[in-house]
């Protein structure tokens, strides 16, 4: 993402406010304003007025000098049953990095159906997230 606390801090408010979700085109209802313990997120990701809808709970946060993140379990409505987690680490060497995890399996007939595109639907949003956080976190590629 960068280097330094300045690309640290803003890569973490984006994550954390979750400003990387919206600004990746995710419609958002969110029960508070932050990535906090518990809050519970539903996302709409479509096209026109097709859409997926994805009810979240966030499961874990982490708040450290050099680390902030978090991580949401989806809730049972969801199209896949699993975790993601979003990490920011600026390291010893001052290098910002942004980490996604994620697992998850299919839940139910349709999302067993949509098999590869379900995948391809993932990898598209985890690309839209970085390029999010390194836009907010002024990165430039040389």
């Amino acid at each position: 993402m960068g280097r330094g606390q300045a690309v640290f801090a803003a890569a973490a408010a984006v994550v954390m406010s979750w400003g990387m979700h919206r600004r990746a085109r995710l419609g958002l209802a969110v029960s508070s304003p932050g990535a906090d313990l518990g809050v519970t997120v539903v996302m709409c990701a479509g096209w026109g007025r097709v859409g997926v809808l994805a009810a979240c709970r966030v499961v874990w946060v982490l708040d450290e000098t050099d680390r902030r993140g978090f991580a949401y379990g989806t809730l049972p409505d969801h199209p896949e049953v699993g975790e993601e987690a979003f990490v920011v680490e600026r390291d010893a060497s001052d290098a910002v990095w942004l980490i996604i995890t994620a697992f998850s399996r299919p839940n139910g007939f349709l999302p067993r159906l949509a098999g590869p595109a379900g995948r391809r639907a993932q990898t598209m949003m985890t690309t839209r997230y970085a390029r999010v956080v390194r836009g907010t976190a002024g990165y430039r590629e040389v």
